[in-house]
């Protein structure tokens, strides 16, 4: 028996929930944009092996490896009787490592909900997703679910994180397009992290609780406008954006264009632009193509958001 499940890039954060809403992602040309894992039986022990564009982005020793340590952990917390003699466990590494594109987050969902396949699903969504969320926090210098949890279970999701519940699926703007621009250098998500301070003045707090309050409201409503006025970080942003290069530059031309919004992703270093107008999704692209770019390594995607999340390929 062999198994292998993909999962897909995703925006942290949305810009207007820091740490509370994510989407996944899905090009509009139908190709594939995350990791995959694949997982068979083995001889003995865990043979784990990575390729793809980005294995040389990750480190050598398998020990070191999320997805190795992912395997390790979910194996045991297997009954005794379940455990296998042996796993063969590859890695499609197909995002780049500090990204602002969720790639630490596809490799452990792809991973344990591979193995949860595999495995003849022992865990429910909750725990996996709890599962999931400690294994990016170690990645990422601590744990958060807004990059695991939309590309587990697809779509935009908002982290409720009470005793019953890691997330709540929100409404999305099925006639948004998300242009994803990444400049082709890596940012530590840990280094971002600690570029904001400890404390956040009144005024701050008060007025990202209300811009996320205010949309999600428009989203349920679908009520674009609405959305689109409150779709800002006032939270991270002022604190990463002169750590990307080219990014307030890049802002300015985005809106130059007519797009709608515009952010970091994640810790960054990608940037997103929202729009729904297909013509102008691709002057942005284009744009962001020839002028955001730092290295050959860069690239940039037309997407949608993706309903489906992880799945069986």
């Amino acid at each position: 028996m062999s198994v292998t499940v993909y999962a897909p890039a995703s925006i942290g954060n949305v810009g207007v929930g820091f740490d509370l809403l994510g989407a996944a992602l899905a090009p509009v040309d139908s190709s594939l944009f995350g990791d995959c894992v694949s997982i068979e039986e083995g001889a003995s022990s865990i043979d784990f092996s990575c390729q793809g564009a980005w294995q040389h982005k990750l480190p050598p020793d398998p020990d070191a490896n999320i997805v190795f340590q992912c395997t390790r952990y979910f194996v045991g917390q297997l009954p005794e009787h379940l455990r296998p003699a042996g796993l063969q466990v590859i890695l499609n590494k197909n995002l780049p490592v500090g990204s602002g594109l969720g790639s630490s987050a596809s490799s452990v969902v792809a991973a344990f909900a591979a193995l949860n396949e595999y495995f003849c699903r022992p865990f429910n969504n909750e725990k996996l997703l709890l599962m999931m969320g400690e294994f990016e926090g170690r990645v990422s210098g601590s744990v958060h679910y807004d990059n695991v949890a939309p590309a587990f279970l697809g779509g935009l999701q908002l982290m409720v994180l009470n005793a019953n519940r890691v997330c709540a699926p929100v409404p999305f703007f099925k006639e948004w397009f998300w242009v994803v621009a990444y400049p082709g250098i890596s940012l530590s998500t840990a280094h971002m992290r600690a570029l904001l301070p400890e404390k956040f003045d009144r005024a701050t707090t008060i007025e990202y609780g209300r811009n996320l309050g205010v949309f999600i409201q428009a989203s349920f409503c679908l009520d674009q406008q609405l959305a689109v006025s409150v779709l800002k970080d006032v939270l991270a942003e002022p604190w990463r954006c002169n750590s990307i290069p080219g990014f307030s530059r890049a802002r300015t031309a985005m809106c130059d264009l007519g797009m709608l919004a515009t952010g970091i992703s994640g810790s960054g270093p990608t940037v997103f632009s929202v729009t729904d107008n297909p013509d102008r999704a691709e002057q942005a692209r284009k744009w962001l193509e020839n002028n955001f770019m730092q290295s050959k390594e860069g690239f940039t995607r037309v997407c949608r958001i993706d309903h489906k999340g992880a799945r069986l390929l």
